[in-house]
């Protein structure tokens, strides 16, 4: 799937921490997709939706370094980019991630990011987590399987 096709066919779409990590640690090839779909999200082709842990744990590395100037710089770029909304644990989105939890057999933090993307109406979670599958509300999409198609170069 292009991330064209992907924005045709979803207008809210969930990102996994994965997926910034990638771009801003510059991990390649995979930050180059994480660029162009974030990108995308930032000119409107759809609203980008990041759970309130997904900004914790791409926070993790660079605290863990000890870099508290990268540290804030990352959160500041994070919640600055346009058309990115960070959703809040509230207790709708926990309530919905110990059902998801619970029925899907996976981690806390995963199922907190796939509620809050549900919570704020995604209908797509862009990830590299092998372990995420969908359901008929949440399309998973895996970043490695995504093609930047013409529309995005």
């Amino acid at each position: 799937m292009t991330i064209a096709e992907l924005f045709a066919r979803h207008r809210r779409i969930g990102l996994d921490a994965n997926v910034l990590v990638y771009l801003l640690e510059a991990i390649e090839p995979r930050a180059h997709v994480a660029r162009r779909l974030l990108r995308a999200v930032e000119e409107g082709g759809a609203v980008g939706i990041l759970s309130a842990i997904g900004l914790a744990e791409v926070l993790v590395g660079p605290t863990r370094h000890g870099d508290l100037a990268l540290t804030e710089r990352y959160s500041d770029e994070i919640r600055g980019m346009p058309g990115l909304a960070v959703v809040p644990l509230d207790p709708q989105v926990a309530a919905d991630a110990a059902v998801i939890r619970g029925v899907r057999a996976i981690g806390l933090a995963d199922a907190i990011h796939l509620a809050s993307a549900r919570a704020a109406g995604a209908t797509a979670f862009v990830t590299n987590d092998r372990t995420l599958r969908g359901s008929p509300k949440l399309e998973i999409v895996y970043l490695d399987e995504l093609e930047i198609g013409p529309a995005a170069a």
